[in-house]
């Protein structure tokens, strides 16, 4: 892909201004956008590469970042990449400091979270994957803010490998803000994993034991690969939670 740009309305000529590893298989891009006013945590952004030839790929990522008016026009996006993929190898791989990448948005207004959402009721933000990054963002966004809300955050990942923002959410950088995050590993569990829980599917008794009792009636959000994303929704139903006050949020491979 190349530095080609003919603009359309509704695109941005971005510039990457900072790169740097958030697993062995994903990269955290913070761009400079141009005009940008301004996001709210849990919208996402299209990206769109354009060939020497003319051909051209969008894919949408989340935001991972609050939105910090001391650097209104950044916006940072978190990409895993994605075997055999088009885009994601090359943002993760060779994608650098000052290149430049067309942006369009935010996009989104349903799957957002504000300090206030939900009248002070509890928040439950459920991963799978890279479908943590909008969760990460609510929570920065409540750090930022200083919102007292109650969160509890269940990302379900592969292996240690693969886990983005561990060392935020459960390790030293953690800070004892009111965010309560639990990891569950599904093929392979770091040494020493404090529960004892063997790698495997998150299960009913992991969101029973993890998340919110359904009568405290807590806002839910939930993203990640489809499958996911259907069995947790199914999940949460036979719990008892209300399926108006759960968010989903899912994504599968381009076509």
């Amino acid at each position: 892909m190349g530095d080609r740009f003919a603009v359309a309305s509704g695109w941005r000529v971005a510039t990457a201004v900072d790169a740097r590893d958030a697993s062995a298989s994903a990269r955290t891009l913070v761009l400079d956008v141009p005009g940008w006013g301004g996001h709210r945590a849990g919208q996402h952004v299209d990206l769109r590469l354009t060939a020497a030839d003319g051909y051209t790929a969008v894919r949408a990522y989340s935001i991972g970042g609050a939105w910090d008016p001391g650097r209104p026009t950044h916006v940072e996006v978190s990409v895993q990449r994605v075997a055999g993929g088009e885009v994601s190898p090359y943002l993760v791989d060779d994608f650098a400091v000052g290149q430049r990448i067309e942006v369009r948005g935010p996009v989104g207004g349903w799957f957002v979270w504000e300090p206030g959402a939900g009248g002070g009721a509890p928040v439950l933000l459920l991963g799978g994957g890279s479908g943590v990054v909008p969760l990460v963002a609510m929570v920065r966004e409540r750090r930022r803010a200083g919102d007292r809300t109650p969160f509890r955050l269940v990302y379900s990942v592969r292996m240690p490998g693969d886990a983005l923002f561990l060392d935020e959410l459960t390790g030293a950088g953690r800070r004892d803000d009111g965010v309560d995050a639990h990891v569950v590993w599904t093929r392979g569990a770091p040494p020493g994993a404090s529960d004892g829980r063997p790698p495997g599917r998150l299960q009913l008794r992991d969101l029973a034991r993890h998340g919110w009792p359904p009568d405290l009636r807590p806002l839910v959000y939930v993203c990640g690969p489809t499958g996911f994303v259907e069995a947790v929704s199914r999940m949460l139903l036979v719990l008892g939670h209300d399926a108006a006050a759960i968010r989903a949020e899912r994504f599968g491979p381009s076509t």
